[in-house]
């Protein structure tokens, strides 16, 4: 298998050889267009003033008669060989000496012959070298007599163009290299980062979520980095949390299991006093009703958790609900001497929804609120509506909650310093409870002020009668 560095290179290389060889067929063939031109460019300039001069000192004689008695003057002063043809296609002078009919059927000859000037580059069969020819009719008085075709070989504008493309492709390839180079530096830029990061992910799955990644760069890296930290951090806390829960419920549980097993031995004593029997039973019967309550909370948080619990959505009415929580937390109330409001709307309440999960979210919340307010203190439970929701509030006037433990009071295991829950999950399942009927619950509070809980359901979820 590759790695990351490897295919980066690999990829880069890819890119930078397709890239410049790209260029580099551009930039030589620009560089041969470039050549061609100008030579074309010379013929016909020269071309130009040589059919310039027939005109102003030649026209009085004929097109043969001149070659005979003048041809000197147009093929001794210009470097390449010289045609001149008349008006059928033949070669009349040919500074080489050899006259070969063929030429006529060149490009530039027919465009000639037509009265344009025009080039053409290509091959003789009389010679194995590249040429380049021009032609321009011959005017006298406005009319065409003949052509006058120059013809110079490419082999010396071949050279120095393959010597610029070897220049050019030289330093192409310097450019490959040094680019290689850089690419392979940048590749350990990024690939370095990434195994480091992905040492310490090793090192965290063997357990090892003590180590940190460090992380230097603002960068997607850096950004995993922080992440991969910041997990590690929520693990070890989450593990923290778990143990202080595993220690927590070991000591709940052991406190009633113990009064159960002390009055189970005592109890074996065969004693013949029935009140004595009696308490003893009593307190097994609330130890085991506490047990109950315990294992009851545990499994539906477990339930939550994995997703394996879904709502018993019913017609509920919520002034009933509210009615008989007040009913049943009275006594409870008036034994712990706090004053226990429930305020009812004026019209019955209907919602569509799961009235015994709902029901379990108030009387946690109320417990929570009768636990933490001393006697003469203050609970109320109250009911409002509003455009698209529900507002149900629990307010007491008890300690209230420290600002430090304020943001994590809902999260999984989390007792805080003066709580007093049992496993300290009971506020995580009703928020899931509230966030599996679409709601929020939330949480307002200050130390020594008391709290206010609120839940928040959404009105697309009732179903009014």
């Amino acid at each position: 298998m590759h790695s990351i560095k490897h295919r980066m290179v690999i990829s880069f290389m890819f890119i930078i050889i397709v890239t410049v060889i790209i260029l580099e067929f551009f930039l030589i063939n620009g560089i041969r267009q470039s050549y061609y031109s100008s030579l074309r460019d010379s013929l016909f300039s020269q071309l130009q003033t040589s059919t310039d001069l027939y005109a102003r000192y030649f026209a009085d004689a004929a097109l043969e008669e001149n070659v005979l008695n003048n041809v000197d003057t147009f093929w001794k002063q210009v470097p390449a060989q010289v045609e001149i043809i008349d008006m059928q296609g033949r070669v009349l002078m040919n500074s080489r000496g050899s006259i070969t009919d063929p030429t006529a059927e060149m490009e530039d000859v027919t465009a000639a012959l037509a009265g344009g000037t025009a080039s053409w580059v290509g091959y003789v069969s009389a010679d194995t070298e590249k040429i380049m020819a021009a032609s321009a009719p011959i005017m006298v008085d406005n009319e065409q007599i003949g052509i006058l075709r120059f013809i110079t070989s490419l082999s010396e504008v071949n050279r120095e163009i393959a010597g610029a493309a070897y220049r050019y492709l030289s330093f192409g390839g310097l450019v490959v290299i040094i680019s290689g180079l850089v690419s392979l530096i940048l590749a350990n830029t990024l690939t370095e980062p990434l195994k480091q990061v992905t040492k310490v992910a090793e090192e965290m799955a063997a357990g090892n979520f003590k180590v940190k990644s460090i992380h230097r760069s603002k960068d997607e890296i850096g950004k995993l980095s922080r992440t991969l930290n910041y997990l590690a951090g929520e693990i070890v806390k989450k593990e923290e949390l778990k143990n202080d829960f595993i220690s927590s419920v070991s000591h709940e549980l052991r406190t009633p299991l113990t009064s159960i097993k002390g009055w189970a031995i005592t109890l074996k004593e065969d004693y013949e006093n029935k009140a004595f029997l009696q308490d003893g039973l009593n307190i097994i019967e609330k130890e085991c009703d506490r047990l109950t309550e315990m294992v009851t909370e545990l499994l539906d948080f477990s339930r939550f958790v994995t997703g394996k619990i879904t709502l018993k959505k019913e017609k509920v009415e919520i002034t009933a609900l509210l009615a008989q929580l007040k009913m049943q937390l009275a006594p409870r109330a008036a034994r712990e001497k706090i004053e226990f409001q429930v305020l009812l709307p004026e019209t019955p309440l209907y919602l569509f929804t799961d009235g015994d999960r709902l029901k379990q979210v108030f009387i946690n919340l109320l417990d929570n609120a009768f636990k933490f307010t001393a006697g003469g203190g203050q609970v109320i439970l109250k009911a409002e509506t509003g455009e698209n929701f529900i507002c149900f509030s629990v307010e007491d006037t008890g300690s209230g909650i420290a600002p430090e433990e304020l943001p994590r009071v809902k999260e999984k295991f989390y007792k805080g310093k003066s709580s007093q829950a049992q496993s300290g999950i009971g506020l995580s399942l009703s928020d899931e409870i509230i966030r599996l009927m679409q709601g929020k619950l939330e949480i307002q509070s200050e130390l020594g002020q008391g709290t206010c809980v609120t839940v928040t359901l959404p009105l697309q979820e009732a179903a009014v009668s």
